[in-house]
């Protein structure tokens, strides 16, 4: 027995949990600038973006008149290609020759407003969970009568 409505929040939970977690690890590693080494130079940190797709039904449920999406999926964690930001603290360890150094493109303000969107859309399914539940329940206590 599927459950379509169960089966779509779940995965809106489940990428959107995945959301959170990326935004939290750009949060914690905003000052960063040590992340990797590419030719024994550090290099900051860089702002990391969680891809979702629709989880398509395969042709035969669009026949049969199924929901043509059967929710969503994060596909890939991909790295944001913004430069980095170029700060003036000549006594920083990782300054260059003009005291010049490389912090993570991460900001805050936006890191901050994708958590509270992320955080909202995750109530949001939690509720359209609930709510299949609920009705679900309810459908039960029809066929007890």
């Amino acid at each position: 027995m599927k459950l379509g409505g169960f089966d779509i929040s779940a995965s809106a939970l489940t990428a959107q949990r995945l959301r959170m977690d990326v935004i939290a690890s750009n949060i914690a590693n905003a000052e960063t600038t040590r992340a990797s080494f590419e030719n024994g130079k550090p290099v900051p940190y860089r702002r990391k973006m969680t891809v979702m797709e629709p989880i398509r039904a395969d042709f035969r449920d669009v026949l049969n008149g199924k929901l043509a999406t059967k929710g969503v999926r994060v596909t890939r964690i991909a790295e944001d290609p913004s430069p980095f930001k170029q700060v003036y603290n000549p006594a920083h360890p990782d300054a260059d020759e003009n005291g010049m150094v490389s912090m993570p493109n991460v900001d805050l303000i936006k890191e901050m407003v994708d958590l509270i969107s992320a955080t909202r859309s995750y109530e949001a399914n939690v509720t359209a969970l609930n709510a299949s539940k609920a009705l679900f329940m309810k459908s039960l206590e029809i066929g007890r009568q």
